[in-house]
Protein backbone atom coordinates (compact mmCIF):
# COMPACT_ATOMS: atom_id res chain seq x y z
CA UNK A 1 0.00 0.00 0.00
CA UNK A 2 1.28 3.02 -0.62
CA UNK A 3 1.75 6.45 1.06
CA UNK A 4 -0.93 8.06 -1.31
CA UNK A 5 -3.64 5.24 -0.98
CA UNK A 6 -2.70 5.59 2.98
CA UNK A 7 -3.18 9.39 2.48
CA UNK A 8 -6.75 8.80 1.37
CA UNK A 9 -8.17 7.14 4.70
CA UNK A 10 -11.66 8.03 5.71
CA UNK A 11 -11.55 10.65 8.25
CA UNK A 12 -13.18 8.98 11.63
CA UNK A 13 -16.38 11.03 12.05
CA UNK A 14 -18.69 10.23 15.58
CA UNK A 15 -22.31 11.05 14.84
CA UNK A 16 -23.55 14.33 17.26
CA UNK A 17 -26.55 13.61 18.99
CA UNK A 18 -29.31 16.69 17.44
CA UNK A 19 -30.13 19.09 20.56
CA UNK A 20 -32.69 18.56 22.61
CA UNK A 21 -35.82 19.71 20.88
CA UNK A 22 -38.38 22.22 22.62
CA UNK A 23 -42.25 22.50 22.83
CA UNK A 24 -41.61 25.31 20.06
CA UNK A 25 -40.43 21.67 17.63
CA UNK A 26 -43.89 20.37 18.49
CA UNK A 27 -45.39 22.76 16.99
CA UNK A 28 -43.06 23.69 14.23
CA UNK A 29 -44.23 21.08 11.20
CA UNK A 30 -43.67 17.78 10.93
CA UNK A 31 -39.52 17.54 10.87
CA UNK A 32 -39.99 19.29 13.85
CA UNK A 33 -43.14 16.86 15.51
CA UNK A 34 -41.07 13.94 14.49
CA UNK A 35 -38.21 14.97 15.87
CA UNK A 36 -39.37 16.15 19.22
CA UNK A 37 -41.60 12.28 19.27
CA UNK A 38 -38.34 10.64 18.82
CA UNK A 39 -36.43 12.17 21.40
CA UNK A 40 -39.20 12.67 24.33
CA UNK A 41 -40.89 9.33 23.35
CA UNK A 42 -38.81 6.98 21.75
CA UNK A 43 -35.12 7.50 23.23
CA UNK A 44 -36.89 9.51 26.43
CA UNK A 45 -38.13 6.44 28.47
CA UNK A 46 -34.59 4.44 27.84
CA UNK A 47 -32.52 7.78 28.61
CA UNK A 48 -34.36 8.28 31.95
CA UNK A 49 -33.86 4.52 32.43
CA UNK A 50 -30.38 4.33 31.92
CA UNK A 51 -29.76 7.34 34.19
CA UNK A 52 -31.93 7.02 37.30
CA UNK A 53 -30.32 3.12 37.59
CA UNK A 54 -27.02 5.15 37.89
CA UNK A 55 -27.65 7.17 40.82
CA UNK A 56 -30.06 4.32 41.95
CA UNK A 57 -27.03 2.17 42.96
CA UNK A 58 -25.08 4.97 43.88
CA UNK A 59 -26.60 3.70 47.18
CA UNK A 60 -25.16 -0.16 47.24
CA UNK A 61 -22.14 -1.49 49.18
CA UNK A 62 -19.39 -1.31 46.45
CA UNK A 63 -19.65 -5.36 46.24
CA UNK A 64 -23.29 -5.33 46.31
CA UNK A 65 -23.77 -3.34 43.70
CA UNK A 66 -21.01 -5.06 41.86
CA UNK A 67 -22.83 -8.78 42.50
CA UNK A 68 -25.78 -6.99 41.00
CA UNK A 69 -23.92 -6.62 38.16
CA UNK A 70 -23.07 -9.78 38.07
CA UNK A 71 -26.53 -11.25 38.31
CA UNK A 72 -27.45 -9.00 35.26
CA UNK A 73 -24.76 -9.88 32.88
CA UNK A 74 -25.28 -14.00 34.04
CA UNK A 75 -29.57 -13.69 33.56
CA UNK A 76 -29.82 -11.85 30.90
CA UNK A 77 -27.15 -12.13 28.09
CA UNK A 78 -27.95 -15.72 27.43
CA UNK A 79 -32.01 -14.86 27.38
CA UNK A 80 -31.74 -11.93 25.67
CA UNK A 81 -29.17 -11.09 23.78
CA UNK A 82 -28.71 -14.46 21.46
CA UNK A 83 -26.84 -12.42 18.65
CA UNK A 84 -23.73 -11.66 21.08
CA UNK A 85 -23.93 -14.72 22.68
CA UNK A 86 -23.57 -16.69 19.29
CA UNK A 87 -20.72 -14.15 18.74
CA UNK A 88 -18.71 -14.81 21.58
CA UNK A 89 -19.46 -18.44 21.53
CA UNK A 90 -17.89 -18.21 17.63
CA UNK A 91 -14.66 -16.15 18.54
CA UNK A 92 -13.86 -18.36 21.78
CA UNK A 93 -14.02 -21.40 18.97
CA UNK A 94 -11.73 -19.32 16.46
CA UNK A 95 -9.34 -17.85 19.48
CA UNK A 96 -9.57 -21.03 21.87
CA UNK A 97 -9.31 -23.88 19.76
CA UNK A 98 -7.37 -25.99 22.34
CA UNK A 99 -10.62 -25.68 24.81
CA UNK A 100 -13.30 -28.15 24.95
CA UNK A 101 -16.45 -26.86 25.30
CA UNK A 102 -17.06 -26.80 28.74
CA UNK A 103 -14.30 -24.74 29.09
CA UNK A 104 -15.14 -22.58 26.62
CA UNK A 105 -18.89 -22.48 28.13
CA UNK A 106 -17.46 -21.19 31.49
CA UNK A 107 -15.08 -18.68 29.72
CA UNK A 108 -18.78 -17.29 28.33
CA UNK A 109 -20.32 -16.81 31.72
CA UNK A 110 -17.49 -15.35 32.91
CA UNK A 111 -18.04 -12.89 30.32
CA UNK A 112 -21.45 -12.46 30.87
CA UNK A 113 -20.32 -11.70 34.28
CA UNK A 114 -17.59 -8.91 33.85
CA UNK A 115 -20.09 -7.10 30.95
CA UNK A 116 -22.93 -7.30 33.90
CA UNK A 117 -20.54 -5.68 36.43
CA UNK A 118 -18.82 -2.83 34.58
CA UNK A 119 -22.93 -2.02 33.58
CA UNK A 120 -23.70 -1.30 37.16
CA UNK A 121 -20.42 -0.20 38.65
CA UNK A 122 -20.28 3.08 36.88
CA UNK A 123 -22.07 3.95 39.48
CA UNK A 124 -19.22 3.33 41.95
CA UNK A 125 -16.13 4.34 39.88
CA UNK A 126 -14.93 7.35 42.02
CA UNK A 127 -15.97 5.51 45.18
CA UNK A 128 -13.72 2.32 44.04
CA UNK A 129 -10.89 4.33 43.42
CA UNK A 130 -10.96 6.43 46.37
CA UNK A 131 -11.16 2.97 49.03
CA UNK A 132 -8.04 2.15 49.63
CA UNK A 133 -6.91 -1.50 48.45
CA UNK A 134 -9.10 -1.73 45.89
CA UNK A 135 -6.77 -1.28 42.84
CA UNK A 136 -3.19 -2.54 43.30
CA UNK A 137 -0.64 -1.24 40.57
CA UNK A 138 1.54 -3.25 38.83
CA UNK A 139 5.10 -1.57 37.22
CA UNK A 140 2.83 1.94 37.17
CA UNK A 141 5.90 3.64 37.76
CA UNK A 142 6.97 3.01 33.62
CA UNK A 143 4.14 5.45 33.13
CA UNK A 144 5.95 8.83 35.39
CA UNK A 145 9.00 7.29 33.77
CA UNK A 146 8.12 7.82 30.39
CA UNK A 147 6.20 11.21 30.83
CA UNK A 148 9.30 12.62 32.26
CA UNK A 149 10.78 11.90 28.87
CA UNK A 150 8.63 13.72 26.73
CA UNK A 151 5.12 12.79 24.87
CA UNK A 152 3.28 9.40 25.97
CA UNK A 153 0.00 7.77 24.16
CA UNK A 154 -1.37 5.40 26.88
CA UNK A 155 -2.59 2.81 25.00
CA UNK A 156 -5.61 1.84 26.82
CA UNK A 157 -7.24 -1.66 26.65
CA UNK A 158 -10.84 -2.86 27.25
CA UNK A 159 -10.32 -5.15 29.73
CA UNK A 160 -11.37 -5.50 33.46
CA UNK A 161 -12.66 -1.97 34.69
CA UNK A 162 -11.13 0.37 32.48
CA UNK A 163 -13.04 3.34 33.74
CA UNK A 164 -11.25 3.37 37.31
CA UNK A 165 -7.58 4.00 35.36
CA UNK A 166 -8.68 7.59 35.26
CA UNK A 167 -8.91 8.60 38.72
CA UNK A 168 -5.58 6.35 39.54
CA UNK A 169 -3.94 7.93 37.00
CA UNK A 170 -4.24 11.22 38.20
CA UNK A 171 -3.73 10.34 41.57
CA UNK A 172 -0.35 9.79 40.21
CA UNK A 173 0.18 13.45 38.60
CA UNK A 174 -0.57 12.09 35.38
CA UNK A 175 -4.01 14.20 34.02
CA UNK A 176 -4.46 12.93 30.15
CA UNK A 177 -6.32 14.01 27.48
CA UNK A 178 -8.74 11.58 26.60
CA UNK A 179 -9.87 10.39 23.48
CA UNK A 180 -13.09 8.25 22.64
CA UNK A 181 -16.32 7.35 20.83
CA UNK A 182 -19.09 8.01 23.10
CA UNK A 183 -21.79 5.35 23.67
CA UNK A 184 -24.65 6.34 20.69
CA UNK A 185 -27.23 6.64 23.68
CA UNK A 186 -27.38 9.91 25.04
CA UNK A 187 -28.50 8.55 28.52
CA UNK A 188 -25.34 6.00 28.59
CA UNK A 189 -22.69 8.97 27.01
CA UNK A 190 -23.90 11.47 29.60
CA UNK A 191 -22.96 8.90 32.03
CA UNK A 192 -19.43 8.19 30.88
CA UNK A 193 -18.69 11.59 30.24
CA UNK A 194 -19.85 12.56 33.56
CA UNK A 195 -17.81 9.41 35.29
CA UNK A 196 -14.67 10.23 33.33
CA UNK A 197 -14.69 13.87 34.17
CA UNK A 198 -15.37 13.14 37.79
CA UNK A 199 -12.03 11.50 37.52
CA UNK A 200 -10.10 14.18 36.53
CA UNK A 201 -9.43 13.69 32.89
CA UNK A 202 -9.68 16.03 30.09
CA UNK A 203 -12.18 14.82 27.16
CA UNK A 204 -11.36 15.81 23.41
CA UNK A 205 -13.95 15.79 21.13
CA UNK A 206 -14.98 12.29 19.97
CA UNK A 207 -14.07 11.96 16.44
CA UNK A 208 -12.15 13.84 13.76
CA UNK A 209 -12.02 16.34 15.59
CA UNK A 210 -10.01 15.72 18.35
CA UNK A 211 -7.01 14.67 16.21
CA UNK A 212 -5.83 18.53 15.85
CA UNK A 213 -5.92 19.14 19.85
CA UNK A 214 -4.10 15.41 20.57
CA UNK A 215 -1.31 16.35 18.13
CA UNK A 216 -1.00 19.85 19.85
CA UNK A 217 -0.82 17.98 23.03
CA UNK A 218 1.80 15.36 22.70
CA UNK A 219 3.86 17.96 20.54
CA UNK A 220 3.83 19.92 23.59
CA UNK A 221 4.79 17.08 25.33
CA UNK A 222 1.62 16.01 27.08
CA UNK A 223 -0.11 12.90 27.54
CA UNK A 224 -2.76 11.15 25.59
CA UNK A 225 -5.28 8.34 26.41
CA UNK A 226 -6.26 6.25 23.30
CA UNK A 227 -8.35 3.38 23.41
CA UNK A 228 -6.46 0.81 21.05
CA UNK A 229 -8.62 -2.10 20.93
CA UNK A 230 -12.14 -1.33 19.30
CA UNK A 231 -15.50 -2.79 17.92
CA UNK A 232 -17.40 -0.72 16.04
CA UNK A 233 -20.95 -1.60 14.71
CA UNK A 234 -20.72 -4.96 15.86
CA UNK A 235 -17.17 -5.69 14.23
CA UNK A 236 -14.03 -5.95 16.09
CA UNK A 237 -11.05 -3.44 14.45
CA UNK A 238 -8.69 -4.44 17.01
CA UNK A 239 -6.77 -6.49 17.66
CA UNK A 240 -5.83 -8.20 14.45
CA UNK A 241 -5.96 -11.71 15.42
CA UNK A 242 -4.12 -13.17 12.62
CA UNK A 243 -6.09 -10.66 9.91
CA UNK A 244 -3.49 -8.25 7.92
CA UNK A 245 -3.16 -4.94 9.04
CA UNK A 246 -5.87 -1.98 8.33
CA UNK A 247 -6.34 1.61 8.59
CA UNK A 248 -9.63 1.51 10.14
CA UNK A 249 -9.31 1.72 13.59
CA UNK A 250 -7.51 2.90 16.52
CA UNK A 251 -4.31 0.73 16.05
CA UNK A 252 -3.61 3.12 12.92
CA UNK A 253 -4.48 6.27 15.20
CA UNK A 254 -2.21 5.56 17.57
CA UNK A 255 0.46 4.55 15.06
CA UNK A 256 0.08 8.03 13.14
CA UNK A 257 -0.16 9.84 16.23
CA UNK A 258 3.37 8.11 17.69
CA UNK A 259 4.60 8.49 14.41
CA UNK A 260 3.89 12.47 13.87
CA UNK A 261 4.87 13.42 17.11
CA UNK A 262 7.65 11.37 17.95
CA UNK A 263 5.80 9.77 21.20
CA UNK A 264 6.30 6.80 23.62
CA UNK A 265 3.35 3.85 23.40
CA UNK A 266 2.90 3.14 26.98
CA UNK A 267 -0.39 -0.17 26.97
CA UNK A 268 -1.90 0.26 29.73
CA UNK A 269 -5.29 -2.03 31.16
CA UNK A 270 -6.76 -3.37 34.45
CA UNK A 271 -7.92 -6.63 35.39
CA UNK A 272 -10.47 -7.80 37.83
CA UNK A 273 -9.18 -10.02 40.54
CA UNK A 274 -12.39 -10.65 42.46
CA UNK A 275 -16.06 -8.24 42.99
CA UNK A 276 -15.08 -4.26 43.20
CA UNK A 277 -11.12 -5.56 43.31
CA UNK A 278 -8.57 -4.43 40.62
CA UNK A 279 -5.17 -4.99 39.43
CA UNK A 280 -3.81 -1.86 37.24
CA UNK A 281 -0.63 -2.65 34.96
CA UNK A 282 1.45 -1.00 32.70
CA UNK A 283 3.76 -3.01 30.06
CA UNK A 284 6.79 -1.35 29.04
CA UNK A 285 6.56 1.66 26.97
CA UNK A 286 8.09 2.07 23.45
CA UNK A 287 9.05 4.10 20.39
CA UNK A 288 8.28 3.31 16.64
CA UNK A 289 11.34 2.04 14.89
CA UNK A 290 12.73 4.80 12.61
CA UNK A 291 11.12 5.25 9.43
CA UNK A 292 12.47 4.47 6.70
CA UNK A 293 11.69 7.25 4.09
CA UNK A 294 9.36 4.89 1.82
CA UNK A 295 5.85 5.88 3.53
CA UNK A 296 5.35 2.36 3.93
CA UNK A 297 5.78 2.22 7.90
CA UNK A 298 2.56 2.98 8.82
CA UNK A 299 1.54 -0.60 8.25
CA UNK A 300 4.45 -1.92 10.00
CA UNK A 301 3.93 -0.26 12.76
CA UNK A 302 0.29 -1.25 13.29
CA UNK A 303 1.45 -4.72 13.10
CA UNK A 304 3.72 -3.52 15.97
CA UNK A 305 1.46 -2.21 18.28
CA UNK A 306 -0.87 -5.16 17.68
CA UNK A 307 1.80 -7.61 18.63
CA UNK A 308 2.33 -6.28 22.00
CA UNK A 309 -2.01 -5.84 22.92
CA UNK A 310 -3.24 -9.03 21.03
CA UNK A 311 -1.07 -11.49 23.57
CA UNK A 312 -2.70 -9.56 26.92
CA UNK A 313 -6.33 -9.42 25.12
CA UNK A 314 -6.09 -12.77 24.36
CA UNK A 315 -4.91 -14.00 27.60
CA UNK A 316 -8.07 -12.32 29.21
CA UNK A 317 -10.48 -12.87 26.97
CA UNK A 318 -13.73 -13.16 29.78
CA UNK A 319 -12.82 -9.89 30.96
CA UNK A 320 -12.60 -8.46 27.62
CA UNK A 321 -15.67 -5.63 26.40
CA UNK A 322 -15.68 -6.43 22.53
CA UNK A 323 -15.68 -10.22 22.40
CA UNK A 324 -19.12 -10.24 21.27
CA UNK A 325 -18.07 -8.32 18.38
CA UNK A 326 -17.75 -10.32 14.72
CA UNK A 327 -14.03 -10.66 13.64
CA UNK A 328 -14.25 -10.19 10.03
CA UNK A 329 -12.15 -12.04 7.71
CA UNK A 330 -11.23 -9.40 5.42
CA UNK A 331 -8.57 -7.48 7.36
CA UNK A 332 -10.88 -4.37 7.06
Amino acid sequence: MTGENIAKRKAWVVPKHPPRPGLRALFGGPAGRAAFKHYWFKEGPGNALDISFYFALKLLPLDVCSDFGSWVGRFAIPRWFKTQERRVRENLRRLRPDLDDDARDALFMANCDAQGRLLTEYSIVSRIAATPGRIVRHNTDQILNAVSQGPVILACLHLGNWEVMGPELVSMGVVPRVNYAPPPRRGRAWIVDRVRQQGGVQLLPPGHSSMRPAVKELKAGGVLLQFCDEGFRGKLRGPLFGRKPHLEGNLAVIARLARMTGARICPIYTLRTHKANFTFHCETPFTLPPDDGTGDRLLEDIKLINSVIEPIVHANLEQWYFLDNEIPTDGK
